[in-house]
């Protein structure tokens, strides 16, 4: 009968990887209470680290396939409710009579309860895109041009974020115009990085791929070991 060789990745680099997924999503909505000018551009600084997370789950897709991205992505979506609520909650704790700045870490860490769940939403469906995007073009290309997987499922999704998270934040409270704009805007932004993470996609799958073995090896050495 012949065995089939499947190769495993290292499971210690999917947990980092998965690590600075979730790290990345908590942090980029912290990060988005502060508002920076970038050439004259006004964004939120989540900007800067939100698209790292689209290379992490490329680079999962890549090397461990869709369906563990599928849960890396369901375990960040976990973590994100989870921080959401603990952070919202921490907001109505009465702080000791030290501790003058209560006001302004409610103010900051509180955030609005509409665009919190309008970064849940829309981190979940843009995720979803891009896991599902990438796998279906890597299936089309036979696992060729990594470059363009990467750059089309992760662009795609992040119009699909800046529509979903703009639309549920701020619908009905700027006119129509200013928001098409702040959409479009913000899309630009997150276009210009995810052209600059395709030189790390293929760092990072490398790195990911470095050492692996097969089921038949990992078969081999499960059974010696049950024998000794």
């Amino acid at each position: 009968m012949m065995v089939q060789k499947k190769r495993i990745h290292e499971p210690g680099k999917l947990l980092i990887l998965a690590i600075i997924f979730t790290t990345g999503i908590l942090v980029a909505n912290i990060m988005a209470t502060k508002v920076i000018d970038v050439f004259g551009i006004y964004a939120p600084m989540g900007i800067i680290v939100y698209p790292i997370t689209f290379l992490m789950t490329d680079t999962i897709t890549e090397v461990w396939g869709k369906q563990i991205s599928k849960q890396v992505i369901l375990g960040g979506l976990i973590a994100n409710i989870f921080a959401t609520v603990v952070l919202q909650l921490s907001t109505y704790i009465p702080a000791a009579p030290v501790y003058e700045l209560f006001d302004e870490y409610a103010q900051v860490i509180g955030g609005v309860p509409r665009i919190a769940i309008a970064s849940i939403v829309s981190y979940y469906v843009s995720q979803s895109v891009d896991v599902h995007l990438f796998h279906k073009i890597k299936q089309k290309t036979n696992g060729k041009h990594l470059w363009l997987r990467n750059n089309v499922s992760t662009m795609t999704s992040q119009i699909i974020d800046s529509v979903v998270f703009m639309s549920i934040a701020f619908l009905g409270t700027v006119p129509l115009r200013v928001l098409l704009i702040m959409m479009g805007t913000q899309y630009v932004m997150k276009f210009i990085f995810a052209l600059a993470d395709t030189p790390f996609v293929y760092v990072t799958v490398k790195w990911a791929k470095g050492h692996s073995v097969t089921w038949k090896k990992f078969h081999i050495k499960r059974s010696n070991h049950r024998s000794v």
